[in-house]
């Protein structure tokens, strides 16, 4: 059902109407009423489960929590509206006939929290923080590789000159990964703005007790975008870090905390039937979840093997037992919210029938404990988790992937770790198999996830391809559809690329990234980002 107190934020053209998002799982509640006054102060309560940023500035790294939490102090030069970019920070922008210079004309009365004007001179310093190396970003930083230089032409014009035709740059530039921070704020250590970055948003950062909170207080100078007048209406956010899943909800049950993210399925279908909780179901944009096969690393260099491994696991059964209706199967590489995703059910069916005869032909002998052997190696493959990115059920869903392979010969050696300590594993390549879930907007998650550039660490040390795909066809293909703005012809190549990468035996979908969130439903006025992330500069209160 819509409800109308979460909505989608975009940036629309004039005369165009916010669209509504549908809330999945509202069953017994009835629809939320418009006709409540909103009011203006109270403190809304967020408590996460997601990992705590390490740095609170979205440009150093580049991950969802950090998105989450900088949504609301940072803005970008766009916005999306209907998957199409639109005006943000940028009023306008042109492209040259050849691709390669793309010139945004900038608001020129928006100020930000510092009071540091809004500027050409501002976007300058915020392209370049984010392609320095010293900034260590990966998602930024891989989003704006086809700029080779930002200039500001006038007071409130940008040039930006790339280095080859970039079909997904206007796309990019809707992510907080790339959000506008003060150039003021950008000059002091990089340890200082990570504790308080400064941004354009409706709130601004006052506070962070690690391992605790990070306070947030209104902007009582933001200027709303896209002819928007309304003002914050929240005194502040508090941003709570609450780990563990039953805590959490329990607090949003009693009203401790008023909205909660990484929702677990019994929760969800448990607020099904309260009317004083809704579920904003906003699947994010870019890759679904999927398993990737490290192609250049043990045995999974064999095809054969991969091919086996996609064979012998079991899915489906753990999907419905273990998500309860709130997760649906994908057979793609991409969200189903992307307009380009091509799926493929045929290449994922459970058999393991196939799984043991493809083992059987590429030399993989069974063992005396049902595990298979080959010139002295048992089949074993390393697959670490991040508690912090896995919710308990798909942890479960991974256990029994693990006994689907052991039944064919696979001994899968399931490793759980914290966040810093999972990045570690896969910058040392230590390996086979990883859930590595990458949010961008748009079908170029695709070159970002599995050009053969990507196998090269990003400043921050993080490496995207994690298939290791090396495959100069798909590079051609993805080049390709990054410089053509034919939007016939980049879902041509980019169908091509996708049957190359489902094909190569390198990627197992399993569905799209689950990113649920719990409301009560004294909280209206909620919006969400292109990148799916909510949004609280028009949301109220009603205690």
């Amino acid at each position: 059902m819509i409800l109308d107190s979460v909505q989608k934020r975009v940036t629309a053209v004039a005369g165009a109407a916010t669209l509504l998002l549908v809330l999945a799982g509202c069953t017994g509640g009835g629809t939320a009423s418009s006709s409540s006054t909103p009011v203006d102060g109270g403190t809304l309560v967020y408590a996460s489960g997601d990992a705590e940023p390490t740095c609170l500035d979205p440009h150093v790294g580049g991950n969802y929590p950090q998105a989450l939490l900088s949504s609301q102090y940072v803005e970008e030069l766009t916005a999306l509206d209907d998957g199409k970019p639109v005006p943000a920070l940028a009023k306008s922008w042109t492209t040259s006939d050849d691709g390669k210079t793309l010139t945004f004309t900038l608001r020129d009365d928006v100020t930000f929290t510092d009071g540091t004007p809004f500027d050409a001179a501002a976007v300058v310093a915020n392209i370049e923080h984010v392609q320095d190396p010293a900034t260590a970003s990966s998602t930024g930083y891989l989003a704006l590789q086809s700029i080779t230089k930002a200039t500001a032409t006038d007071d409130h014009t940008v040039t930006l000159t790339l280095g080859r035709p970039d079909s997904a740059l206007l796309e990019s530039f809707s992510q907080p990964w790339v959000g506008m921070e003060s150039p003021k704020a950008l000059q002091r250590p990089q340890a200082t703005n990570c504790e308080s970055p400064v941004g354009t948003g409706p709130f601004e950062v006052t506070g962070w007790k690690h391992g605790d909170r990070v306070t947030l207080t209104k902007n009582a100078h933001y200027t709303p975008l896209a002819g928007s007048s309304t003002k914050p209406r929240l005194s502040g956010i508090t941003w709570r870090f609450l780990p563990d899943s039953t805590s959490r909800y329990a607090a949003l049950q009693s009203g401790q905390v008023d909205v909660i993210d990484n929702a677990q399925p019994d929760q969800l279908k448990a607020a099904s039937s309260k009317s004083s909780i809704r579920d904003l179901d906003a699947p994010r944009p870019g890759a679904s979840n999927r398993l990737e096969l490290n192609s250049g690393h043990g045995v999974f260099r064999d095809e054969a093997v991969r091919k086996a491994f996609i064979a012998g696991a079991e899915i489906d059964p753990g999907i419905r037992s273990l998500f309860l209706g709130t997760a649906k199967r994908s057979y793609s590489v991409l969200s189903s919210v992307e307009p380009y995703a091509y799926s493929d059910k045929s290449l994922f069916g459970y058999s393991p029938t196939k799984a043991k005869k493809l083992l059987d032909d590429a030399g993989w002998k069974v063992g005396s404990d049902g595990i298979r052997e080959k010139d002295g190696q048992q089949l074993t493959v390393t697959f670490p988790v991040s508690t912090n990115q896995s919710v308990p059920a798909e942890r479960s869903l991974f256990q029994q992937i693990q006994a689907s392979e052991k039944a064919v010969g696979f001994k899968v050696v399931l490793k759980e770790l914290d966040l810093s300590s999972w990045y570690a594993a896969l910058a040392a390549n230590q390996y086979d198999v990883v859930s590595a879930p990458y949010t961008k907007v748009g079908a170029d998650v695709l070159r970002i996830l599995y050009d053969s550039a990507s196998i090269e660490p990003a400043p921050s040390g993080y490496f995207a391809n994690l298939a290791q795909l090396d495959d100069p066809e798909l590079d051609d293909l993805l080049e390709r559809a990054a410089r053509t703005s034919d939007s016939s012809e980049r879902g041509d190549l980019y169908e091509q690329a996708q049957k190359t990468i489902l094909g190569s035996g390198t990627v197992l979908p399993l569905y799209d990234q689950q990113n649920h969130f719990l409301l009560r439903s004294s909280v209206h006025g909620v919006q969400t980002t292109a990148v799916s992330t909510p949004w609280f500069g028009t949301a109220w209160i009603d205690r």
